[in-house]
This record gives structure tokens, C-alpha cells and sequence, in this order.
């Protein structure tokens, strides 16, 4: 997807050091904010994530210090995505959040606590150079998704709710749940097939979800092994989705199909999901994989962008 912009109207700039990183496929741009906010608009971000014109990402990450007052935090950070909205939750951005605090030297510890929107992250660099990300318990209740589900009738399988959703020209049932940002499942026979681009914007903007979707497509392998295409909210589709590979093994172990531990094939790359859901629904997702960094610069940011 390429995001839009309008060209300023004078030629105002501020030069703004980034570091461009990926996980999986999944690219972001990395701003230090450690000592002082930049305070970019939401036209900004899109400059920045464009491919055309910009660095090119998948989302703005954006490294801060921890909230005053918050006893164990060692940083928080704020994600936006291509379209300039900010959003709550990236386990592939979250990766390649610690490993940019330990190449640049904002902490010299493997571990670390984030404060993000709406949740607290432990981070963990692993002496193989993967980083493990405690992604926190998943949210299942249709109200905190949040999902409007009133007037429609769930199907059940291994005593979990999937739900209809109208599409232009079928209805599909999902699997619902949050991983501090909401997400919708889809079982697919083929994930190479399948109607990801016509499907996957239909779902992410639908009336059902008051804050939008990411919508997940997931052919099972085996009981341990999946292969997963994720139609990001506000991104579109992108190489490889963190959150979402958690949601889709969460809800093929609640579905009982997969194992407590899943190998995820992503166009970006494998990631592995741990979640021991079968002994308690409160279990935190555990989440590995690849964090790279690709290059830095510099770049000058227009300062009149128009939304």
C-alpha cells in the first residue's frame, strides 16, 4: 500500500536521524525520542512510511523514555502505521525495539520493560541473536476486541465461538480476539490462493469492528507448523504480522487444532509462538523471531505536509 501525501506548501524542512529496520519482512522506520519528542503530525508519518518519496515502512516506531513514576520500566514507545494512525500493539516491531536499544546504547541489558499504548512488553535478546517478546494474555471477550457481535449466530468448534461476517459476495466465519490490538482469523484450505487483497480490506474495515481489524488467513500445516497472510489495519498486507501470527496460533489451539507450540510461515519469514492456552486462557503468548537492522540515515522531514 502506498500511503499519500500532499506536497507542502513552502519549503520548510526538519532533518531528522532514523534507523531503518525489519522482522520478518515486516519494515520499520526507528526514531530516537529518548531525549525530547519530534511531535510529528500524522501527514509526517505517512512522508516517512512512503516508498516513493519517504524512507519507505510499514509503521513509525518511535523510542521514549519510560512514563514518569513507572517503577520497572525502562523505556516506552508509541507505533504508527503507513497511514499516520497510531496503533496499540507490533511483536515485530516490539523485536526490533530491543534490538535498537542495545545497538545504540540505551541500555546495556538484554531484558527490558516497554510501556506501549495500552500494555506493559518484557523483551528478550537471545544469545542466538532472535529476540523473544512476552506479548502478554489474549483477550477473548467480544466487547474488549472490541466487536460488535449482537444479532449474530456463532459457530462453535472445540467449544469456542467463530463469527459470520458479510462480505460483498460471501459470508465468512472468523475467529475474534485482541493481542492489544484487535484481530480477526480466517481458516483457509490455501494461504497462497486465497482472496487475501479482496477479502482482507472488506474485513478490516468492517461495521462489525469499531476500531478496525487486522484480518489473519491461516492454512494449517500440521499441529505444529502453519503458514499465515495478514492484512494489517492501516498497512494493508505486509510480509509478516507479529501480533497477528500470535492471534492465528492462539485461536488454532483454542480451535484444537495446533499444539502449545507453532512454527509460523510467514512471506517474511518463519516466527515461533508459544501459548500454553490448553492449561489456562490467562497464559501470556511468547513470541520469537528476527530482528534486523537494515541501515540509518538522515532525512529531511517537510514540516507542512497537509493532512
Amino acid at each position: 500500500m502506498v500511503s499519500q501525501w500532499r506536497q507542502p506548501s513552502d519549503n520548510a524542512a526538519m532533518r531528522i536521524r532514523f534507523t531503518k529496520m525489519q522482522g520478518a519482512g515486516n519494515d520499520f522506520v526507528v526514531l530516537n525520542e529518548t531525549r525530547g519528542p519530534l511531535n510529528l503530525s500524522p501527514a509526517q508519518y505517512r512522508f516517512l512510511a512512503d516508498r516513493h518519496f519517504g524512507v519507505g515502512a510499514d509503521q513509525i516506531l518511535s523510542v521514549r523514555p519510560a512514563p514518569a513514576g513507572s517503577a520497572g520500566i525502562d523505556f516506552s514507545y508509541a507505533i504508527h502505521n503507513s497511514d499516520g494512525g497510531e496503533v496499540e500493539h507490533c511483536g515485530n516491531g516490539a523485536r526490533c525495539f530491543v534490538r535498537y536499544v542495545r545497538d545504540q546504547g540505551l541500555t546495556a541489558h538484554d531484558s527490558v520493560r516497554v510501556q506501549t499504548l495500552n500494555r506493559v512488553l518484557d523483551l528478550h535478546l537471545q544469545p542466538d541473536g532472535r529476540v523473544q517478546v512476552d506479548m502478554g494474555a489474549p483477550v477473548f471477550e467480544p466487547a474488549q476486541v472490541p466487536v460488535d457481535v449482537s444479532g449474530l449466530l456463532p459457530r462453535q468448534l472445540h467449544g469456542w465461538d467463530t463469527w459470520p461476517l458479510s462480505l460483498d459476495e460471501v459470508t465468512v466465519h472468523v475467529a475474534v480476539l485482541s493481542m492489544g490490538n484487535p484481530h480477526a482469523v480466517l481458516l483457509v484450505d490455501n494461504v497462497d490462493t486465497a482472496p487475501v487483497l479482496q477479502w482482507g480490506p472488506q474485513i478490516e474495515s468492517h461495521v462489525r469492528f469499531a476500531q478496525r481489524v487486522n484480518a489473519g488467513f491461516m492454512q494449517v500445516l500440521s499441529r505444529q507448523e502453519v503458514k499465515l497472510r495478514v492484512y494489517e489495519r492501516g498497512a494493508g498486507e505486509t510480509l509478516a504480522c507479529g501480533t497477528g501470527a500470535c492471534a492465528a496460533v492462539v485461536a488454532g489451539i483454542r480451535l484444537g487444532l495446533l499444539d502449545d507450540a507453532v512454527e509460523v510461515h510467514t512471506r517474511g519469514g518463519p516466527l515461533r509462538i508459544e501459548w500454553a492456552g490448553s492449561h489456562s486462557l490467562a497464559a501470556s503468548v511468547r513470541l520469537s523471531g528476527p530482528a534486523t537492522r537494515v541501515f540509518e540515515g538522515e532525512i529531511e522531514l517537510p514540516e507542512n505536509l497537509a493532512d
